[in-house]
């Protein structure tokens, strides 16, 4: 009913004036009191309430230690919040028989050497439990006006932090079913540090319900609308147990949150529909002037200007994502929000849409603008939210070619090497057609049979000699090739010695019945294991 403890109760002027002494359960004066009650009956217990402190002058308790300690296991058992003597009307100081079962059984005990009026003891308390049930629905009456005006005014993430962090005073956190940090608002008594390693402390909290505390990080998470959606969850910095104000403040966010979501994904929808018909119609005929016009119509563009098709696909764990091991839908929306949203800082116009699970987008830009420093910059911003592989076409000066620029994004994120560095292991932040070499040319022709089968020539004997013995001839001889300059390197990345390197490449040699010394022979196997590559991607 309220949030006093045993401790505020005995801090109240109309008993501090009693000179409180505490006998027993000192450690356990933070129990919640919900009401005092004054009372002299020895089976009071069994009309107690949880959270109930008694007061009493001990005239009706047992005259027994054994009966005295009975009566400290009643109120235990009731979870009473304790219990008060008055001294002088029936002892002059508490049995110790008393104390002891009261500290046994952890139950505060407080005995009164001065005499106090219990009807002012309850008065007092009554009215403190009311001022601040009041106060607790004032409180829900705000967060509730508060969160009304902001559906009604379908107010966005920012706007919802903002209310969450002011009423809440502490830091809040959206994060993605990924645990990426999505935005967040600081607490004015934010420590430093909050957000490091947030991903790898955010995998270890995990409530079984909905919405619950984690005392180790001192977080209260709810869940962002349903979990098999995945939208993912908000969290409220409090290193002490919440109290159900801020638990129900923090519930009422994630739902507006999700509320936003959905009518967000209702405006969206026909806005992707939108822009998927005209990038798909642009790759198959872009020279119909209908079509420009709808272009044009929805916001892109395309007379003297630069146009430049840019694709970018999820990463997976373990290498980039391919349409046959296709990344969650929701995780592909995020991109396209994050596209979005990219383009939109930059004042770039753009075509965003997903096709068969990749995000393909067309950008139009002033003639004079530098369109590979504009799609690197776009690219860093979806990249600082989501691990992406990002290709780009070459820019076009006609909207009539804009297919070519549309389908060489497309053929270069194809042709990425999958487990290859990303950008911040090293690799570029954008992929282009200069990246590809090789790999983009055969990934070019990889409908061709004839290349399919050269490969099979090359390396199935291998494979078929790993399948049969349990070796792995076809794994030594894609390292030899992957480190041909450093067969130190090659032993490295298999985890082997380089004795036992030598010994594989011999025996690979001798099945293949070729010399791996040979230089037009690596050639060969380096290209069959590059069409094995591009014409079997693994996730």
């Amino acid at each position: 009913m309220g949030t006093l403890s045993v401790a505020d109760v005995l801090a109240m002027p109309v008993l501090r004036a009693a000179g409180p002494v505490v006998l027993a359960g000192g450690d356990t004066l933070d129990r919640p009191v919900r009401w005092v009650h004054a009372a002299e009956l020895a089976d009071i217990a069994p009309l107690l309430r949880a959270g109930d402190l008694l007061l009493s002058t001990g005239i009706a308790m047992p005259d027994t230690a054994t009966g005295l300690e009975a009566f400290a296991a009643s109120l235990s058992e009731s979870d009473a919040a304790g219990l008060v003597i008055e001294l002088g009307r029936r002892w002059d100081s508490v049995p110790q028989s008393l104390v002891a079962a009261c500290e046994r059984h952890g139950l505060p005990l407080v005995a009164l050497p001065r005499e106090v009026r219990f009807a002012a003891v309850t008065q007092s308390v009554g009215e403190r439990l009311v001022d601040e049930q009041l106060a607790e629905l004032r409180e829900t009456q705000r967060v509730h006006e508060t969160f009304t005006e902001l559906s009604l005014g379908e107010a966005g993430p920012r706007e919802i932090l903002a209310a969450v962090q002011r009423l809440a005073g502490a830091t809040v956190v959206v994060e993605s079913e990924q645990h990426q940090v999505l935005d967040y608002r600081v607490g004015p008594d934010d420590e430093a540090g909050f957000l490091s390693g947030w991903a790898a402390r955010s995998r270890t909290v995990a409530p079984e319900g909905r919405t619950g505390w984690d005392p180790a990080s001192g977080w209260l998470v709810t869940r962002i609308g349903k979990r098999e959606r995945g939208w993912g969850r908000l969290v409220v910095q409090s290193p002490e147990p919440p109290s159900q104000r801020l638990v129900a403040l923090t519930e009422r966010a994630a739902a507006a949150l999700a509320l936003h979501r959905l009518h967000d994904r209702q405006r969206d929808g026909l806005l992707r529909r939108t822009h998927h018909e005209l990038l798909l119609g642009l790759l198959t005929d872009p020279t119909s002037a209908d079509l420009l016009r709808r272009c044009e119509l929805a916001g892109l563009p395309t007379e003297r200007r630069r146009l430049v098709g840019v694709s970018l696909r999820p990463r997976r764990e373990g290498g980039v994502a391919t349409p046959d091991a296709a990344p969650p839908e929701t995780l592909v929306d995020e991109v396209i929000a994050a596209t979005v949203l990219a383009a939109d800082q930059l004042r770039v116009p753009a075509l965003v849409c997903e096709v068969e699970h990749d995000v393909r987008a067309l950008l139009s830009l002033p003639t004079t603008a530098d369109a590979d420093r504009t799609v690197d910059d776009l690219a860093a911003r979806v990249l600082r939210r989501y691990a992406v592989t990002v290709g780009a076409g070459r820019a076009v000066d006609r909207a009539a070619t804009v297919d070519r620029t549309l389908r060489e994004a497309q053929h270069v994120v194809e042709s990425v090497r999958p487990g290859g560095p990303d950008a911040e292991a090293g690799g570029p932040l954008v992929h282009r057609l200069e990246d590809v070499h090789l790999r983009g040319l055969l990934r070019m022709l990889g409908a061709d049979e004839r290349l399919t089968l050269f490969a099979a020539r090359e390396l199935d004997p291998l494979r078929e000699h790993d399948a049969a013995h349990g070796t792995q001839l076809l794994a030594t001889l894609r390292a030899l090739l992957t480190h041909p300059g450093s067969k130190s390197g090659a032993a490295a990345s298999l985890h082997v010695s380089r004795p036992v390197l030598y010994d594989r490449l011999a025996k690979a040699g001798r099945v293949l019945g070729v010399d791996l010394d040979d230089p037009d022979i690596r050639v060969s196997l380096h290209v069959a294991l590059v069409i094995d590559e591009v014409s079997s991607p693994t996730p």
